[in-house]
């Protein structure tokens, strides 16, 4: 396949808002980014549908000594969900897998005060979700976004991105009522090699951008 690739962020979600349009004739639509790279994409995908945007906490849990390597994620909600394969394989010892949980859960809480503040979420019973990220390799991290949305009733949820490996689009597919992405890929090296700028995303711009749409609604 030939190598497509997005400019930054949110270009991608402005290509990948055209793949959604449809979303615009579903009621109650919110539209959730997984910070911090989804939010750049969520943003574009939520102000071309004319719907609010919102986060939705989600941390990836690193193989400890390889944090690169996803041993599982947890999410808003407390939801956890392990790649017990992983686990089970890599012999990963109790007391290493706890602290790197415990790291996380930190971090997810730190998050949500500067994302959030005391502010509620968005509710989602009975609502139409669309949870956005920037993209998807193994898909663990998409997978605890989606079961903690789905512990929330929604009506119909969704997931939109810009590129997927083939496996983890399989296995979203398999849990949401509508998988979308530009690239689906058997060979997904890195999310990042499909953006000419992948540089991170910062508190800041996140906390810009919820503001911003915010500020439209």
């Amino acid at each position: 396949m030939t190598l497509q690739s997005f400019q930054d962020r949110r270009a991608a979600g402005q290509r990948l808002a055209g793949l959604v349009r449809h979303y615009r004739e579903l009621p109650a639509l919110l539209v959730l980014g997984l910070p911090r790279g989804g939010v750049p994409v969520a943003f574009e995908v939520a102000q071309a549908l004319h719907a609010p945007l919102d986060v939705l906490l989600v941390r990836k849990l690193g193989y400890p000594g390889h944090p690169e390597l996803a041993m599982g994620a947890i999410a808003t909600g407390d939801i956890l969900v392990l790649n017990q394969e992983i686990v089970r394989h890599g012999g990963i010892d109790q007391p290493p897998r706890d602290a790197v949980l415990r790291r996380e859960q930190k971090e997810l809480h730190r998050r949500e005060l500067i994302y959030r503040g005391q502010a509620a979420p968005l509710a989602l019973a009975g609502a139409t979700v669309l949870l956005v990220d920037d993209g998807l390799a193994t898909g663990a991290t998409m997978e605890a976004a989606i079961r903690a949305v789905r512990s929330q009733g929604p009506a119909h949820l969704g997931v939109a991105v810009p590129v997927s490996s083939a496996e983890a689009a399989a296995r979203a597919t398999a849990l949401v009522d509508e998988f979308t992405a530009l690239v689906v890929s058997d060979n997904l090296g890195s999310v990042g090699q499909f953006y000419d700028d992948f540089s991170q995303t910062s508190d800041r711009e996140v906390c810009m951008l919820l503001a911003q749409a915010n500020d439209k609604r």
